[in-house]
C-alpha cells in the first residue's frame, strides 16, 4: 500500500458513519448520502470506502456538504490526541486530509 493510499484510508477510517444496521439499501449501496440520504449522482457523489458488515459488502457515499460536516467533527476528535496536529498541523496526513474535506464541501 502507498503512503497516498495509507494516509486517504486513515482519514476514511477516521470519520464516523451512521450506525451501518440503520442505513437503507439505497445508502448502503452507495446511491443516496450516508447521512442526509439526498440521492446521489456521480457527479455529486464522494466514494467512503467499501465497508464489510455482517458478512455484506457495502458501498458507502456521501454528498460533499455532509462529508465536511462529518470531516470537521473527526478532525475536532483527533486534532487534540495527535502529537503532530498540536506541534505542527502540516504535518499530520490525517489532519491535512480531513481539512482538505472540510474545504472541498464548503465550496
Amino acid at each position: 500500500m502507498t503512503t497516498e493510499s495509507m494516509s486517504t484510508y486513515d482519514v476514511l477510517a477516521a470519520l464516523t458513519l451512521p450506525d451501518l444496521d440503520a442505513l437503507t439499501a439505497d445508502q448502503a449501496r452507495g446511491a443516496h448520502c450516508t447521512w442526509c440520504r439526498t440521492r446521489l449522482t456521480i457527479e455529486t457523489a464522494v466514494d467512503l470506502g467499501e465497508r464489510r458488515h455482517e458478512g455484506v459488502n457495502l458501498s458507502p457515499r456521501s454528498c460533499r456538504r455532509c462529508l465536511a460536516d462529518a470531516a470537521h467533527r473527526a478532525l475536532l476528535d483527533h486534532a487534540p490526541a495527535c502529537a503532530p496536529c498540536t506541534d505542527h498541523a502540516a504535518e499530520c496526513p490525517v489532519g491535512r486530509g480531513l481539512y482538505r474535506l472540510i474545504r472541498d464541501g464548503r465550496r
